[in-house]
């Protein structure tokens, strides 16, 4: 059992946790709780740990994965949440190749532009895997998807979600027009409302920054500017709300 915060192991967690940097150079991340545990894929499963008062009472979950204790101290000094459940993991990035994303008929992707809230960024990967998403398309000016909130609030669909960090975000844009798909930007000063178009097959929609909206360069590269209509004094909607309102709209007009 570890019980010092100094030992090595301890010291890495606490920095996959804490910075992003870290996480990037080590092409790794961790996950939370039993339920995001268990649904990690095993080959992708890096280290386990298990606090001691969790060991008493469960043992180890995950059959044939070698587990850590830690002191429940230990345990409560790396974990990113005020109530730690007493299990975490190691994981291994996985990264997605961006041509396969953006081909084929029946792609239907989101393109977030500099998206800042984690809590929103892990909403919408939740609920694009819900709306039968095929890929996400992040600029590098958004929120770290590894991010412990993020994570969360993902519930497991980072596991399943494709998605890429791109640099040439505008150039990507184009590429995704260049394979037949039709690009959206969800924008006040859409001319249509998004019910009046079609989305049958091959869509992207572009959805922007929670203040800002669409940097007017990334707005500019969509075939068709959308309006979600709105009632009231509202100006504009959460960029989670406004994404799920779009992605679901594909689904039922695809079912």
């Amino acid at each position: 059992m570890i019980t010092s915060t100094s030992n090595a192991k301890v010291k890495e967690l606490v920095q996959l946790q804490k910075k992003s940097k870290a996480r990037s150079k080590a092409k790794k991340f961790v996950v939370e709780g039993i339920r995001m545990v268990k649904e990690t894929p095993r080959d992708r499963l890096e280290a386990l740990y298990i606090s001691e008062s969790f060991w008493n009472k469960y043992g180890n979950p995950i059959e044939g994965a070698f587990a850590e204790m830690l002191s429940d101290k230990v345990f409560a000094y790396v974990s990113d949440t005020k109530t730690p459940q007493g299990i975490l993991a190691v994981v291994r990035q996985i990264e997605y190749d961006v041509k396969e994303m953006i081909q084929g008929q029946d792609a239907h992707i989101l393109i977030l532009d500099n998206l800042q809230d984690p809590g929103n960024l892990g909403t919408i990967f939740r609920t694009a895997e819900a709306a039968g998403v095929t890929g996400i398309l992040l600029s590098m000016g958004c929120a770290d998807i590894y991010n412990p909130k993020t994570i969360r609030s993902t519930m497991g669909s980072l596991y399943r979600m494709p998605f890429a960090y791109v640099e040439e975000f505008i150039e990507t844009i184009q590429e995704v027009k260049k394979n037949g798909i039709k690009v959206f930007a969800a924008h006040l000063e859409g001319k249509n409302s998004y019910d009046q178009e079609d989305y049958r097959k091959g869509s992207a929609f572009l959805i922007g920054n929670e203040g800002n909206g669409l940097r007017q360069e990334v707005a500019d590269c969509a075939d068709v500017r959308i309006r979600i209509p709105m009632q009231g004094q509202v100006e504009s909607l959460n960029a989670a709300i406004a994404a799920t309102v779009l992605m679901f709209e594909v689904s039922r007009q695809r079912r």
